[in-house]
């Protein structure tokens, strides 16, 4: 770990946000550099406008290919657009609207011409859906880089079900705009943007919170509650909350500085908005003794980090974990039927807490869009990742979002210390007492491109080790056993332990999630078995 991480930001971390912008606007891409090209990760396009990955010719590209795709899928509804606090947000969310308006699209923009988060687009296409015509479905775009440092630029689609578009339709759009970007941007409409319709985002998310979350369980209770939104999109919606229904909450810092000049550095001394790192969140944590409930919220507000006064900094498998539990005891209005949904790499903890419940675990692969079938069904009534995002159903059992919710898991931490008296951390505790206490941890190995290709076709019956740490193997995964979509990797698991190995996206190595309920020893001895079955399956 690097000697500066959790400390304060220094002058010399801080981006020159004019020349960022400058970039954005004059800088123009080359397609034929892999680095200058549209490309869709898990939650879309993602650069920065100073390596010409993140410009104004990709998002007009990216928007009309947006409009081709939506027409083609016959998506005729209103398309909600949304932007974060990233400086790169607003002019990119101005050239999406040039070319909407110009394509004719009836595009809804925040009323107030403010900042918002992922989670209430989302929940803006849910509810226009719920009762329109099936020839009238909205979709969204959300202008947002999500934690990433404040130096890039992020803009994802949201077809009607209101979570980030699977690969089959980034991967069309993505090749959809570099051939416009190739041609010129001759395919390319835009007009200024003088007709857009308005939408309070903020009012209908935050009215209908008591739909989801038992508001008045923490009024009556009288709790202290801090929310740090990091400088992003939620700044607004914390202090609505508070004032709509009369918490004791504090906005501990209201400040949006698009520099993010007073974070604490990360783990790799860069500013990054991610509320699950102990690095960036120290100057949250070092308040904890101040509030019973303490939370941190990243640029876009679809990740959560839980501070409690007794435990500091939540990991977010313990919380998760909790969070289950908690849940589904407590919403006896949810069916009886509706599962646990969790990815391939989050806790073994998990497991056991939906068994000790009497409810089926759903493990798919690493990504949110796995979950979006259940929650619009009712059949998972909860969802959650190991990189601390999550969403679940409303208290009557029906869908709030499809996408991660930080907002949302945030405040729910403080209806469990209103309910049950107790702190999360606490309950976690419980929870060890009665299921063991697993170490886990994410190393990365170095791979060639080639041995990373290898590692994402892997076949679990390529593993021919038969013992994980001295335990019998019992499963070789390639496939997740919730609905046996490839995880593009492998996980071996053991009674006691486990680990899983996928290639990175964008850095030579591959990425190896492990756990093991006998302690951090036996964790280094999985890790290290992990790399040697993966290496010789691979050919490393």
């Amino acid at each position: 770990m690097s000697s500066r991480a959790g400390t304060p930001a220094q002058s010399s971390d801080l981006i020159d946000v004019e020349q960022l912008v400058h970039a954005y606007w004059n800088r123009h891409p080359d397609v034929q550099q892999p680095d200058q090209k549209v490309v869709f990760g898990t939650s879309g396009h993602r650069g920065s406008s100073l390596n010409t990955a993140f410009n104004d010719d990709h998002i007009a590209a990216i928007t009309q290919a947006i409009v081709e795709y939506r027409a083609a899928q016959g998506t005729t509804g209103p398309l909600f657009i949304g932007a974060d606090t990233h400086a790169l947000s607003a002019p990119a969310q101005t050239t999406a609207l040039d070319v909407l308006v110009a394509n004719g699209v009836r595009v809804l923009v925040d009323e107030f011409d403010g900042y918002t988060p992922t989670p209430a687009v989302s929940h803006a296409i849910i509810r226009y859906n719920r009762t329109a015509a099936a020839d009238d479905q909205a979709d969204g775009i959300v202008v947002t880089p999500s934690h990433n440092p404040p130096a890039d630029g992020g803009f994802k689609y949201n077809p009607h079900h209101g979570v980030p578009a699977d690969s089959d339709a980034t991967n069309w759009i993505a090749n959809r705009a570099n051939e416009i970007i190739a041609d010129g941007l001759r395919a390319v409409r835009r007009a200024e943007a003088s007709a857009v319709e308005t939408y309070d985002f903020r009012k209908h998310y935050v009215e209908e919170l008591a739909e989801i979350i038992d508001i008045d369980a923490i009024k009556r209770s009288g709790i202290r509650i801090g929310a740090d939104p990091l400088g992003g999109a939620s700044v607004t919606y914390w202090q609505a909350i508070a004032d709509t229904y009369g918490l004791d909450l504090t906005v501990v810092n209201p400040v949006v500085d698009p520099q993010w000049g007073f974070m604490t550095l990360d783990w790799d001394e860069k500013i990054r908005m991610d509320p699950s790192s102990p690095s960036a969140m120290a100057s949250v944590v070092a308040r904890a003794g101040e509030y019973d409930i303490l939370t941190g919220n990243d640029a876009d507000a679809d990740r959560h980090g839980i501070v409690t006064p007794d435990g500091g900094l939540m990991n977010p498998n313990h919380y998760l974990a909790v969070a289950i539990q908690y849940l589904f005891t407590h919403r006896p209005d949810w069916p009886a039927t509706a599962k646990v949904g969790k990815t391939r790499v989050s806790s073994s903890m998990i497991d056991r807490v939906a068994a000790s419940i009497g409810r089926e675990l759903v493990e798919v692969p690493v990504g949110f869009k796995w979950f979006v079938p259940g929650l619009i069904d009712g059949s998972v009534a909860f969802g959650g990742e190991e990189s601390a995002g999550a969403s679940f159903l409303k208290r009557d059992g029906s869908t709030w979002t499809t996408d991660k919710d930080g907002i949302l898991l945030c405040l729910l931490a403080s209806e469990i210390r209103a309910v049950t008296g107790r702190s999360p951390s606490e309950l976690y505790r419980d929870l060890t007492a009665e299921f063991g206490d697993p170490a886990y941890a994410r190393v990365d190995a170095a791979a060639t491109k080639a041995q990373k290709a290898a590692l994402g076709k892997l076949d679990g019956d390529a593993v021919t080790a038969t013992e994980l740490a001295g335990e019998p193997i019992v499963a070789k995964l390639s496939k997740a056993p919730g609905n046996g979509a490839a995880i593009g990797g492998v996980k071996v698991q053991s009674e006691d332990a486990w680990f899983a190995a996928r290639p990175s996206g964008t850095e030579d190595v591959y990425k190896i999630y492990a756990e093991s309920f006998k302690g951090p020893e036996d964790l280094k001895a999985v890790q290290e078995e992990a790399r040697r079955i993966v290496d010789e399956a691979i050919g490393g």
